[in-house]
């Protein structure tokens, strides 16, 4: 038999779902309940309205801004002029310029007889006549008062060693080799030397070695005419090694053979 509810009886008939709603929450935290912990207040992130979902936190995005590499550039470009006026001022203070005798002293072979014999450096008198020279072919020493043309003159017989040395006192290099020198080498020898003022060059019989150059107190001997130094000897020494600076090599002896010419120069050259 059924029994009927009053109307209006409202009570009986809530009861039910109220009961399953204090079941459902029951033994939950008041944070964890639907609604958020106390007061009906969203907490954290819940949204309000939003059945209380925590809302996801916002990650701040970064804006990446390019570097600015004309500073850098600037800066490094600083740095590297700096670095190279530091290294120039060691290497001045520490070695400083090469002066062309130690271009001359820094040659594999070079025989140096102004530091070895400095009194023959130093004896230049003028001498008629035939002068024995210590050296073969001679370096410096007493000379002839005319000097032998050398403005780049190639000879093709031997020179008198009186007029040649006055041509050293000049500044002027003097290239010599055996006559036997193939004629390649020969060539080769006056490329350097044609056209090249304070430079001559002739055969000279009886050389220990094919090649050999001279400048006012220094010699230098090779095999053969391909041999580098000879450009460095050339170099460092032509118009450097004088002893009358500013007097030229025209106007000089342009004849070959032994016997000392004697031309009308100027007293005091």
């Amino acid at each position: 038999m059924s029994i009927s509810t009053p109307a209006g009886d409202s009570s009986r008939q809530t009861a039910p779902p109220a009961a399953k709603k204090a079941t459902a929450g029951a033994g939950r935290p008041p944070s964890a309940r639907p609604g958020g912990g106390g007061g009906g207040r969203p907490t954290g992130g819940a949204r309000p309205g939003g059945g209380g979902r925590p809302r996801k936190p916002v990650t701040p995005v970064k804006v990446s801004q390019g570097r600015s590499w004309g500073p850098i550039a600037l800066f490094a470009a600083v740095g590297v002029i700096a670095a190279a006026i530091i290294g120039y001022g060691v290497y001045a203070v520490t070695v400083g310029p090469k002066t062309w005798q130690d271009k001359a002293d820094g040659i594999p072979g070079i025989a140096n007889f102004r530091k070895s014999d400095p009194k023959l450096v130093d004896t230049r008198s003028h001498k008629s006549g035939s002068i024995q020279y210590p050296q073969s072919p001679p370096v410096a020493g007493d000379h002839n008062v005319s000097w032998q043309n050398c403005m780049g003159d190639v000879y093709d017989a031997q020179i008198a060693n009186e007029n040649a040395v006055h041509s050293l006192e000049h500044g002027a290099v003097w290239v010599t080799y055996r006559p036997d020198l193939p004629k390649d080498q020969v060539d080769a020898l006056a490329s350097k030397v044609q056209g090249q003022e304070f430079t001559m060059m002739s055969p000279f019989p009886g050389l220990d070695k094919p090649i050999s150059l001279q400048a006012w107190g220094y010699q230098l001997k090779v095999d053969n005419a391909s041999d580098k130094r000879i450009d460095d000897f050339i170099r460092a020494l032509r118009t450097n090694a004088t002893m009358e600076p500013g007097v030229g090599c025209s106007g000089g002896v342009t004849a070959t053979g032994t016997t000392p010419r004697e031309l009308q120069q100027p007293q005091g050259q």
